[in-house]
């Protein structure tokens, strides 16, 4: 699990199984006040992980990218250049 903090959010590599199985790659969002439950983004559209280990690494990947969180709790990328 790769883990990165923000102004007002921290934000984790994490995964969600899918029911037809696998695993899609995810990244949690918490509030640093510790009053919110996580948020979970879903992350890196259409592709599915055969297992856990492989999604939550290709989550900290991506997580590298992330520059911020805003106020809503969303993901903020780096331009992709």
């Amino acid at each position: 699990m790769a883990r990165k903090e923000f102004a007002h959010h921290e934000a984790v590599s994490a995964l969600v199984r899918q029911d037809e199985g696998g695993y899609r790659a995810a990244i949690a969002v918490k509030a640093l006040d510790g009053m919110s439950a996580p948020r979970f983004h879903q992350i890196l559209d259409g592709q599915t992980f055969k297992t856990a280990d492989d999604a939550d690494a290709a989550a900290g990947q991506q997580l590298e990218r992330l520059i911020d969180i805003d106020e809503e709790g969303q993901l903020v990328w780096a331009a992709v250049v």
